[in-house]
C-alpha cells in the first residue's frame, strides 16, 4: 500500500486531518518547511505533525516527510507521454501501435531503474552470489519470464531452479535449505501462495530476495532484499501486463550481470569456447560471424 493511500484510510482526529490535506495540497512546499511553519499553516500545535507520523506508523515527521515526497516523486515522473494501463487507442494506427508500446518500453526500465539504489542492488547480489541454489517462486507469466534468467545463470554455473508445478511450492519451500536463496516475484506482494512459502522459507532460514512494487506490502517486510517493480498497472482494467513483464525482465537481467560481473573474465571465456565448441549454426551475416576463440578471449581484456 502506497503512504498517500494510507493517508486516505486512516482515521485522523480534525486538527490531524488538516494536516493530512495541507501536505497532499502543497507536496511541492513541505520539503523546505519546518514543523512549526506547516503548524501555523494548518492552525495546529507542532505536536500534531508527531502523532500524524506515529499513526502512520513512523519514528517522527521528518522520516514520514521523506518517504511521502519520494513517493511524490515518483509518481509524478515517467508515464507522461504514453498510459500504462491503456497505452494505445482503437482507432490507432500499426505503427502508432508500435511506437507508443516502444515508448512504453523505455518509460518502464527507465521507472524502474529510478527505484534502485547502489545499497539494494549490492544486497540482492551478494544474496544470490553466497548462495550455493537460487530457487524462483512465482506465478503465472513470471513463472514464464524467470525462464530466461534460468537459463543464463545455468551458463555461468550458477544452479537455479524454478518452481513451475502448480501446488507445488510449500513442498519445494519445505525442502530448501539456508545455502539457498529464495527469489518471490509478486506484484502485490500479497499473493497468498507466495505468503504461504515465504512462512515455510523462514523456517528453514533461507534468505529471501523479493521482487515487488513500491510501498508497503507483506512480502516486502519480511524479505532480506527488495528490488522495486515499476508501480503503474491496475490489477486488471488494462490491455496487457506491459509494465509488469517489462520491469520483471529488466531487473532480472540486470541480477544476471551484476552476478556474470563478479567473475567477468572467466564467465565471459567460459562462454565463448563452450560457443565454439558446440555453437555450430551457419549465417550470411558479417555481423553475426564469430572470430577464432582466441581473437575473442584477447579482445575481451582490451579497454573499451
Amino acid at each position: 500500500m502506497l503512504l498517500s493511500e494510507k493517508m486516505k484510510q486512516t482515521d485522523f482526529s480534525a486538527a490531524e486531518s488538516a494536516v493530512i490535506e495541507y501536505i497532499s495540497h502543497h507536496s511541492e512546499k513541505i520539503g523546505e518547511m519546518t514543523i512549526k511553519e506547516i503548524a501555523q499553516a494548518t492552525f495546529v500545535h507542532p505536536s500534531t505533525l508527531i502523532r500524524v507520523a506515529k499513526k502512520l506508523g513512523y519514528d517522527g515527521w521528518l522520516e514520514l516527510r521523506e518517504v511521502f515526497l519520494t513517493e511524490q516523486n515518483y509518481l509524478h515522473s515517467h508515464f507522461t507521454e504514453v498510459d500504462a494501463n491503456l497505452p494505445f487507442s482503437a482507432t490507432d494506427g500499426l505503427m502508432t501501435i508500435a511506437n507508443k508500446l516502444a515508448t512504453l518500453e523505455r518509460t518502464t526500465i527507465d521507472d524502474t531503474l529510478s527505484l534502485l539504489t547502489h545499497d539494494t542492488l549490492q544486497q540482492a547480489k551478494q544474496l544470490l552470489l553466497k548462495a550455493e541454489k537460487i530457487k524462483i517462486f512465482a506465478s503465472n507469466a513470471n513463472t514464464l519470464i524467470s525462464q530466461d534468467f534460468a537459463l543464463k545463470m545455468k551458463r555461468i554455473k550458477k544452479d537455479v531452479e524454478i518452481v513451475t508445478t502448480f501446488g507445488e511450492s510449500a513442498y519445494e519451500a519445505s525442502n530448501c535449505s539456508a545455502d539457498t536463496c529464495a527469489i518471490l516475484i509478486s506484484y502485490t506482494g500479497e499473493n497468498k501462495m507466495i505468503l504461504q512459502t515465504v512462512d515455510l522459507l523462514k523456517r528453514n532460514q533461507v534468505p529471501i530476495l523479493a521482487l515487488t512494487s513500491i510501498g508497503e506490502n507483506t512480502l516486502a517486510k519480511v524479505s532480506d532484499g527488495v528490488l522495486h517493480l515499476t508501480t503503474r498497472e491496475r490489477l486488471y482494467s488494462k490491455i496487457g501486463n506491459f509494465t509488469i513483464n517489462t520491469s520483471v525482465c529488466y531487473l532480472l537481467d540486470l541480477l544476471y550481470s551484476c552476478t556474470f560481473a563478479d567473475n567477468y573474465q572467466q564467465n565471459l571465456n567460459h562462454l565463448i569456447q563452450i560457443g565454439q565448441e558446440i555453437d555450430k549454426r551457419p549465417t550470411s551475416s558479417a555481423i553475426m560471424q564469430e572470430k577464432p576463440v582466441a581473437s575473442l578471449i584477447h579482445d575481451s581484456f582490451l579497454p573499451n
